[in-house]
């Protein structure tokens, strides 16, 4: 039996994308256990697992508007080709492993976001951006984390406030429970924001194909991108998990409730305004904010500054790998 080329460039090409997504699962697993890990409210392979089950909890919540913005609202689907989605893919991919190897909390979402621009300025210069988008994306590198630090920040002041009289032990003990369901609701945050991405750029090759409207996402396209984030998260990234719960601040059972929960209302209102932010931004900012309340000169701020530079430097950099990726399969990818 004849099987054409096309489809077996689309299959590959679909594979590639959730191989993607399981990464950004392994890579930004440290996000939603570091707080559960590091405060040892669970061990590592019940975090990840936790994890992992509310990741796919929020394909019934969310609807895909991330998936929108990714798909439609950062490069014109009418300049997509197999070529540039190879690119896009492979520049974001690189990106994660250096800075997973590096154990640096990088964003995959902008990498993949930088990946796109990369791949389609490759192939006709400025003319496939879509400028609105991608502002509103940029934006966020620094809204994301400022917000989930100010939420973070406040509810680490209310819990100092309501908790004053209560003795050190029996809080802790409150906490810890606490910080089982404030670790779920981050890892619904994640999965409804960092899965959609995957979700936006299939959904952006089908629209180029023909195979998919602008007014549908494709049922399978969801469980499959649910599925790849899930079983990413299984693996995690233990690398970043040391920087994220144990260096940039002494997360306690208290301040790491505060922190998952900061960073999953942040997550919660990206997802339904549409908007592709970085979790691994967000966490970072609801932990420097709980640090902050709690003793601002326990923060190694250091270490915080060195981040930004990494997250500022992720667009452009995957951007870079993705025209260079383009320029090969261009010659190899039909």
């Amino acid at each position: 039996m004849h099987v054409d080329s096309t489809v077996i460039t689309l299959a590959l090409l679909v594979l590639l994308a959730l191989a993607f997504d399981f990464m950004n699962g392994f890579h930004d697993a440290a996000n939603s256990i570091a707080t559960v890990v590091s405060t040892r409210v669970l061990k590592p392979y019940q975090a990840v697992v936790w994890a992992a089950f509310f990741n796919f909890v929020a394909f019934w919540l969310f609807e895909p508007k991330v998936a929108a913005t990714v798909g439609k609202g950062i490069i014109e689907p009418g300049f997509v080709d197999n070529a540039v989605i190879f690119g896009a893919l492979i520049g974001a991919i690189t990106w994660n492993v250096i800075t997973w190897y590096f154990g640096i909390p990088s964003s995959s979402s902008h990498a993949l976001i930088g990946g796109m621009i990369g791949a389609g300025m490759a192939k006709a210069g400025f003319d496939p951006l879509v400028m609105p988008g991608i502002i509103k994306t940029a934006a966020f590198i620094f809204i994301s984390p400022l917000l989930g630090m100010l939420i973070g920040g406040l509810l680490m002041l209310a819990i100092s406030w309501a908790f004053f009289r209560v003795p050190p032990q029996r809080c802790d003990r409150f906490f810890r429970l606490t910080q089982l369901l404030s670790s779920a609701l981050y890892s619904i945050g994640h999965g409804s924001n960092d899965a959609q991405k995957t979700m936006g750029i299939i959904w952006l090759m089908l629209m180029s194909r023909g195979m998919a409207s602008a007014d549908h996402l494709p049922v399978w396209v969801v469980v499959s991108c649910y599925v790849a984030i899930s079983v990413g998260t299984l693996f995690g990234g233990w690398r970043i998990i040391r920087t994220m719960g144990q260096k940039l601040t002494r997360l306690t059972p208290a301040s790491g409730s505060a922190a998952s929960l900061g960073g999953a209302i942040t997550l919660f209102i990206a997802s339904h305004g549409g908007i592709p932010v970085s979790t691994t931004h967000t966490i970072t900012g609801a932990i420097l904010g709980t640090g902050s309340v709690q003793n601002p000169s326990r923060v190694r701020w250091g270490l915080a500054t060195g981040l930004v530079y990494a997250w500022v430097m992720t667009i452009p950099a995957a951007a870079l790998v993705a025209a260079v990726f383009y320029w090969i399969g261009r010659m190899f990818i039909r």
